[in-house]
């Protein structure tokens, strides 16, 4: 079924595909979007937009892998949430850009782990759970599956919000699929 990881054969290729396919959610929540919309609110009473949850996502992703590789954590408790927020200077372009330049350093730091089973350990921050042992790079996965996972589905809410436009349509616009009996494409409407 699209939309799914294809089948594989051991568990860090298993937990990167899922990594993968919970980042195209983000991405498909925000394909077609404005520079306007990628900024909208749901809600009055919410902060997030599609474009602060795929910053929010790659950041704490790009966060959590330089731990994995031996690099100090450097966001202070007044920077955290910042990365909810795009900036002026920030686009659609360059956060998908952001997100696959985060993807490929991931990719590459968890390849090169001698195994899974990797304890690392965490600063003291209050968003980070403290453990004598550390956590394995294991565990530090299937966390970043579950928070990019999370931030996906605010991201599908968001965008139905914005325009109606559900996953199923996006990422079939996304991946040009043909239309079929059951699923049209997603397509932009006319912007003149």
């Amino acid at each position: 079924m699209p939309g799914n990881p294809p089948p594989f054969d051991n568990e860090t290729d298993g937990l990167l595909l899922y990594l993968v396919q919970q980042r195209d959610g983000l991405r498909f929540a925000a394909y077609g979007l404005t520079e306007e919309q990628l900024r909208l609110k749901a809600t009055p009473a919410s902060a997030l937009t599609v474009g602060g949850l795929l910053k929010h996502a790659t950041v704490t992703e790009r966060g959590w892998v330089d731990l994995i590789a031996g690099k100090a954590a450097d966001k202070t408790e007044e920077e955290y949430g910042s990365d909810f927020i795009v900036g002026p200077d920030e686009s659609l372009e360059s956060l998908l850009e952001l997100q696959a330049v985060t993807a490929a350093h991931t990719e590459e730091v968890v390849r090169g782990l001698p195994s899974l089973d990797v304890a690392v350990q965490l600063p003291e921050a209050p968003w980070y759970p403290q453990n004598a042992a550390g956590y394995s790079a294991r565990w530090i996965l299937l966390h970043l599956i579950e928070e990019v996972a999370r931030h996906a589905g605010h991201a599908d809410i968001v965008r139905e919000h914005i325009d109606g436009a559900t996953m199923y349509e996006l990422m079939a616009g996304a991946e040009g699929w043909p239309a079929t009996e059951w699923l049209s494409p997603w397509q932009p409407p006319d912007r003149e």
